[in-house]
């Protein structure tokens, strides 16, 4: 449908362009996940680019995720660089400058988003990270409307933007209790500790182990996981 469209309104040239850089961009993305043995669901074609989908763990690494997520930008760094040399029209490179900028702007589903969600992660639980790069993309979200001058096509991309976050906060909770239940029923084995002063999972973090205070002791995360998920016990 989008070539056919740029067929008719003479924007051909620059459909190919766009499909050309984005294809470069969602290559990288694709690479690393091949090079650290991410299983690759599907390729979703949006409205202004593409979505690579793994099927994996929310409890792989940090730092894995962090590579695949910066491949698909740095790759299409590369390319407007090589376009550049090549002394290409510089309408184009603006052009995927335009796209890159864009794309690493903090709101779901873009890369930036997925930058920043792991950046908090770094720093805050799981459940946290994820609120509050809801609230940065609604921000952001905000700001985009107030800035589109009401153009259509870029107040649709904000659309659909906003249906994508709206998505984020409906699976909020389920998201939560997927990372939960892949540590109840998977061995991980993180090297880092974190000690909880009190027993709400809430505080969980990615890439470490975690060992609760119940008012007497410590208890491992396994066992509070074992009262939350396995029906047999206290819930």
């Amino acid at each position: 449908m989008a070539a056919f469209i740029s067929v008719i309104t003479g924007h051909f040239k620059g459909f190919i362009w766009f499909s050309l850089i984005i294809m470069v961009h969602e290559f990288g993305h694709i690479l690393m996940g091949i090079i650290c043995a991410w299983r690759i669901e599907k390729v979703i074609v949006l409205p202004f680019g593409c979505l690579t989908i793994f099927h994996e763990d929310l409890n792989r690494s940090l730092n894995e995720e962090f590579l695949i997520v910066i491949m698909g930008p740095l790759f299409q760094i590369g390319f407007t660089f090589l376009l550049y040399c090549l002394g290409v029209n510089f309408d184009i490179i603006y052009y995927s400058l335009v796209i890159l900028i864009f794309n690493l702007l903090p709101i779901f589903p873009l890369d930036g988003s997925k930058i920043l969600n792991l950046f908090f992660n770094k720093v805050f639980s799981y459940k946290f990270s994820h609120f509050f790069s809801i609230i940065v993309s609604i921000v952001f979200i905000i700001c985009l409307v107030f800035k589109s001058y009401f153009n259509l096509i870029f107040l649709f991309i904000i659309f659909f933007l906003f249906m994508r976050v709206i998505s984020e906060i409906k699976n909020h909770d389920s998201l939560f209790n997927r990372f939960l239940l892949e540590r109840f029923l998977k061995k991980y084995h993180f090297k880092k500790v974190k000690k909880i002063n009190s027993l709400d999972m809430r505080f969980m973090m990615r890439d470490f182990r975690h060992v609760f205070f119940d008012g007497y002791g410590y208890i491992s995360e396994g066992n509070l996981l074992k009262k939350r998920f396995d029906f047999k016990g206290k819930v």
